[in-house]
């Protein structure tokens, strides 16, 4: 059977994983640093966005952002130049990964923070002792601020805070919160229309927060620009606060999480998950109507 064609086109986000051929453990902590030195070379080469990576034993992840050069000749070019230079060192002929690499096409908008999190907790759920602190990960670039030529931090940083030093320190909380498990499809689905919105989650799913976000603002009636502008609307603040109440419940989000998709200080978001900021009316409607009606089912 022909393999399908991978959509492929300029600033397309892919989540690239690659395994060793029958799980053999072929990156070694000799191979990782020749591994490494392949991305940077072909990123160089081909001018790709690099946001996270992980190097583990049997497999690599990568989260890249192609430019005008498609994925398929990136991963061609870092591939096939390790697997001559391991076959070399080894004196050994034939695969080295398992076929070709798998590849998932993100929404960047939606999905680059849950992405960039499920890479670097590759190693806790491996059971490696030195955990998130993994050497062979970008995730000490994000933390520390290490100098790393190949991860591009400024765009993912820049989610969190503009000043440098308050986007580590919120990457850190994010990342504290270990990530529910992601399946992210080739083809995305629409957003939730008047007959699809009753069923967004099943038993043992968590809500995505870009969903949720739709759900509360569909039953206030209010729109998703509306309620990210700075202004002191009441009904705006109302439904922001709703969003906050409901995702203690249907979701396990990082304060600077929320407080980047409804445009608020994490401060504030901490305030309302404490009760701190005392909920009107139409916050305790918005809630009860969404539980009542099932909108999102438990």
């Amino acid at each position: 059977m022909a393999r399908k064609p991978r959509l492929e086109y300029p600033g397309a986000l892919y989540h690239v994983m690659c395994r060793g051929n029958n799980g053999e453990f072929i990156l070694t902590e000799k191979e990782k640093p020749i591994y490494l030195t392949l991305i940077k070379k072909y990123k160089e080469r081909y001018d790709f966005k690099l946001y996270a990576y992980c190097i583990m034993d049997n497999h690599v992840h990568l989260l890249i952002e192609t430019g005008e050069t498609p994925l398929s000749r990136i991963m061609q070019g870092i591939q096939q130049s390790f697997t001559q230079q391991y076959n070399k060192k080894y004196n050994r002929t034939g695969h080295v990964f398992q076929q070709r690499y798998k590849a998932q096409l993100c929404d960047k908008e939606r999905y680059l923070l849950q992405v960039i999190k499920y890479i670097h907790y590759n190693p806790v759920e491996a059971g490696i002792e030195t955990g998130l602190d993994y050497r062979w990960s970008s995730h000490g670039s994000y933390v520390y601020g290490k100098h790393n030529q190949l991860v591009d931090l400024s765009f993912v940083l820049g989610i969190f805070s503009e000043n440098r030093v308050t986007a580590h320190k919120q990457y850190r909380a994010f990342m504290n919160i270990k990530p529910d498990k992601i399946e992210l499809k080739i083809d995305e689905p629409d957003k939730p229309g008047n007959n699809e919105i009753n069923r967004i989650v099943g038993r043992d799913i968590r809500i995505d927060i870009d969903t949720l976000i739709d759900i509360v603002c569909k039953e206030a009636g209010v729109s998703r620009e509306e309620i990210t502008r700075r202004t002191k609307i009441q009904k705006y603040s109302d439904v922001r606060k709703a969003v906050v109440r409901i995702s203690e419940k249907y979701g396990s989000f990082a304060n600077c999480e929320l407080a980047m998709k409804l445009n608020l200080p994490p401060s504030m978001v901490s305030k309302i998950r404490s009760g701190d900021s005392k909920g009107t009316a139409m916050v305790e409607e918005i809630i009860r109507n969404i539980e009542h009606k099932g909108i999102i089912q438990t």
